[in-house]
């Protein structure tokens, strides 16, 4: 069974905010779409709850599986989160997003216990631009990279948030240190979201012109039907996808996606706060799982597209 909404996209995908807490300050970071920034880990969920909704989700259809933050590693329970969720039976896919300061120390036991796939924050090479946007060190960040491959982690996916102004210039040295390190990089357009009008405006570049010459470089090009539609393009030794969101109604249409923040409600969109159904209350009242099932449900029935032809 795999649920569809109201325009009849499938829902395959659940994107779980396990921690608002970071050890870096990226200036383009979105949080999620979450508006409240905690430093406090007595609001965050449990492992069990958190293993009970991706349970619930898994039984539902959904079968990826990414944990997102924050920083998913600042959680100290971390090794048990993945191992309960990679042992829910049906689920295909566990990955995580994160900055990669801590990776290097952890990659081979979250391996170990069931992580599959990493995207890993990397905007640049410039380890002044990059401690300028992050406040972190590059080279914790290419440790991390080195780890998670020589772990096993396949693919391993750099994500790269182009910045105009600021890391634009960067994209053909990435691409030759993706080659070069066995990754897939990962363009990214900068979303308006958690940051002010003002750096949006300075900083978005559209990705069309990187897309121009990727397309004549490539070898082979592929779309990704279920993934909002993005262009993966196969050069020579190195895979570059491009991800462009904004004011793309085939991203829209294409969304398989469903988040839980971190604080436990149903979020249907990235680029929307409205319309968040709390589930976390219900599981600490007592909620029995035809309950959490109904929940999901409804959440999947407010799935619109954010960016509508219409």
């Amino acid at each position: 069974m795999v649920l569809r909404d109201s325009c009849g996209r499938p829902l395959l995908n659940l994107r779980v905010a396990i921690t608002q807490r970071c050890n870096l300050r990226c200036e383009y970071c979105h949080r999620e779409g979450e508006e409240r920034l905690s430093e406090d880990s007595a609001d965050e969920m449990s492992v069990n709850e958190i293993v009970r909704i991706v349970r619930i989700a898994v039984g539902l259809g959904i079968s990826n599986v990414k944990l997102t933050g924050g920083e998913p590693l600042m959680r100290k329970d971390i090794m048990e989160i993945v191992n309960g969720i990679a042992a829910i039976p049906s689920l295909m896919d566990l990955s995580m997003t994160t900055n990669g300061v801590m990776l290097s120390s952890l990659a081979k036991e979250l391996y170990a216990n069931g992580l599959r796939r990493v995207n890993i924050s990397f905007p640049t090479l410039n380890e002044e631009v990059y401690n300028k946007l992050t406040g972190g060190r590059l080279a914790d960040v290419w440790k991390g990279v080195k780890a998670a491959v020589d772990a096993g982690f396949c693919p391993v996916k750099l994500n790269m948030v182009v910045l105009k102004g600021v890391n634009d210039d960067d994209v053909l040295e990435m691409i030759d240190f993706a080659r070069e390190t066995g990754t897939i990089l990962q363009l990214i357009e900068l979303e308006p979201i958690n940051i002010s009008k003002t750096y949006f405006a300075t900083h978005y570049k559209a990705l069309n012109e990187f897309e121009s010459v990727l397309r004549q470089k490539a070898l082979k090009v592929e779309t990704r039907r279920f993934m909002q539609s993005r262009h993966i393009y196969h050069l020579p030794d190195v895979t570059v996808e491009v991800v462009h969101p904004i004011e793309n109604t085939d991203f829209c249409l294409r969304c398989t996606r469903l988040r839980v923040t971190s604080d436990g409600k149903l979020k249907s969109c990235l680029m929307r706060s409205d319309g968040l159904l709390d589930i976390l209350t219900p599981i600490r009242n007592g909620a029995s799982d035809q309950e959490l099932i109904e929940l999901f449900k409804l959440a999947n029935q407010r799935r619109q597209p954010y960016y509508n032809k219409n």
